[in-house]
């Protein structure tokens, strides 16, 4: 079928669909599509957080979320037939959180490491660039 909508306008077919909406500060969002403008604001109902550590995660109720079009890196329909038999454990809230802790720290201690390694022989680390590559 041939789309007429450009742009944001292309959108207006997702209204209604379950979406995942990865956002710039590496958040996951999931929750049905209700409105979107022309600048890709989205509103998104029944929307949970998702979390994720290796191969487990947790959900986080959000309910309506209102999220700038500016902050979304990427956005796609959730299949609900290959949701169900996804290779990922579900754990609680606290698990999930305590866990993506973990793995902050032991992030954080690398940089640290890495940090310390290059300016033994003489060299600065970029912070900025540290934080992305890290």
């Amino acid at each position: 079928m041939d789309n007429p909508l450009f742009g944001t306008a292309h959108m207006l077919y997702e209204v209604d669909k379950k979406l995942m909406v990865l956002l710039h500060d590496g958040r996951t969002l999931i929750g049905y599509l209700r409105s979107v403008d022309q600048f890709a604001n989205l509103v998104l109902h029944r929307t949970i957080e998702r979390i994720h550590v290796g191969n487990e995660y947790g959900d986080i109720q959000r309910g309506v979320v209102i999220i700038r079009g500016e902050n979304v890196v990427l956005l796609g329909e959730i299949d609900r037939e290959k949701e169900s038999t996804l290779p990922l454990r579900e754990i609680s809230v606290d698990d999930i959180l305590d866990a993506q802790r973990r793995e902050q720290e032991a992030r954080q201690e690398k940089h640290r490491l890495v940090a310390k390694a290059l300016k033994e022989r003489g060299l600065n680390l970029n912070s900025e660039m540290a934080q992305d590559e890290f």
